[in-house]
């Protein structure tokens, strides 16, 4: 039975009166002075009602103490079942929890940090699996050698093909259909330009556990530049989608899989970890009763 159900139903007559009852023991579990007004009442089952009352504790604002009583079958005295102090619909209470996988945002990745990747990571796949057939998502499957296909046909239709037996043809088969391609000076201003911006001497790649030679995440690209850059794919990693040096590296590696022990946190200012022992309820001869001391202790004791 559902609890919209059960809630629906009407409330015990004793249940429902026995208000003092409730609200003496929410001031025996909280305080006397905490524990305001009667806000209202439900049904919990059969001779099972809950009072609520207002809280007035600083901080709780909004919360509710709930008086859980119960009579049994055909008697007329109704005792206290549990006594809890629960957040009502307009309370104040603590985000709730997200796991770090879903706070983490591009750019959040500072020098020093690790960001070890799981086992079953999507974005990763075996080097080598021991197979003939190759991965769904490999160049060489057949799904996407009909998608290669398909493009190259669409490819053909949209542009004129240059003419059998020319230069131009031969030069295009052998990829070197551009006029002009980047010279010996030009490739040393590129490679200067990216590694100072991602390379061995950067801040991020000093405090890296690894480099991105040995990374999942890196994409080699083709040509002389290939055997010292390549592009990074994690995107989580302050270089996404840029050309890296093989030595730079960033606590996004693949293999940094050991997470390093927090620090220290320094002693607070003010003692907020200690715990304080307040007084439950007035001692009858003028004095108070500490939270931790039972009253009863004493005369046991002497007995």
């Amino acid at each position: 039975m559902s609890a919209a159900t059960t809630r629906s139903r009407t409330p015990d007559r004793l249940c429902a009166e026995a208000v003092d009852l409730a609200r003496e023991a929410a001031e025996e579990a909280a305080h006397p002075g905490v524990v305001g007004e009667h806000v209202s009442l439900f049904s919990e089952g059969d001779r099972v009602v809950t009072h609520l009352f207002e809280a007035k504790e600083p901080g709780y604002r909004g919360w509710r103490w709930a008086v859980t009583v119960a009579r049994a079958s055909r008697a007329k005295v109704v005792t206290v079942d549990e006594t809890v102090l629960l957040p009502g619909p307009d309370s104040l209470q603590a985000p709730a929890w997200v796991p770090w996988s879903e706070r983490l945002r591009p750019g959040d990745m500072g020098p020093g940090d690790l960001l070890p990747t799981e086992a079953e990571d999507l974005r990763l796949e075996p080097g080598w699996t021991g197979e003939d057939a190759p991965p769904p998502n490999s160049l060489l499957s057949e799904e996407m050698e009909a998608l290669v296909e398909a493009e190259d046909a669409e490819l053909a239709t949209a542009t004129v093909p240059p003419v059998r037996g020319s230069i131009t043809s031969v030069a295009e088969e052998l990829g070197m259909r551009r006029a002009r391609v980047l010279s010996r000076y030009g490739l040393h201003l590129a490679a200067d330009r990216w590694d100072e911006e991602y390379g061995a001497k950067t801040p991020m790649a000093m405090a890296a556990p690894a480099t991105c030679v040995s990374c999942a995440f890196l994409i080699p690209v083709s040509g002389s530049l290939g055997q010292a850059f390549g592009i990074c794919a994690n995107e989580f990693g302050p270089a996404d989608g840029h050309v890296v040096s093989l030595s730079y590296g960033c606590g996004g590696h693949s293999e940094a899989a050991v997470v390093p022990k927090p620090a220290k946190q320094p002693t607070p200012v003010l003692d907020s970890m200690a715990i304080d022992a307040f007084p439950l309820r007035p001692d009858p001869e003028g004095g108070s009763v500490p939270a931790t001391q039972d009253p009863s202790s004493e005369d046991l004791g002497h007995s």
